[in-house]
């Protein structure tokens, strides 16, 4: 894998709590090398895992705009296929896997 890196998350309770706040539209992101999370106007306290999540390509910000600004969070595919959510305009069906998962991504 020559240039790749492979970014794995566990999908823990928390994880899950992260990536739920994100798909109920309760999130946002600051635009940084290191993204912050907000939930519901305050800071995640696991910025940590909030990093993880945007490295491993589980979430992304929802818009465009200047460096340090904070915008509404999004799910990538990566992310529903995490959280279990289906994809829009899908068959809406769910499945949850039972946790830990670790989800891998290349990047």
């Amino acid at each position: 894998m020559s240039g790749q890196r492979v970014r794995t998350v566990e999908i823990t309770c928390r994880v899950v709590a992260m990536l739920s706040a994100v798909a109920a539209g309760r999130a946002l992101v600051s635009l940084s090398c290191e993204p912050d999370l907000f939930v519901d106007g305050l800071p995640c306290s696991d910025q940590e895992t909030a990093h993880r999540l945007a490295h491993a390509g589980l979430i992304r910000p929802a818009r465009t705009g200047r460096i340090g600004d904070r915008v509404p969070a999004a799910l990538t595919r990566a992310g529903r296929a995490a959280l279990a959510v289906p994809e829009p305009g899908g068959s809406g069906r769910r499945w949850r896997p039972s946790p830990p998962v670790v989800v891998a991504t290349t990047g």
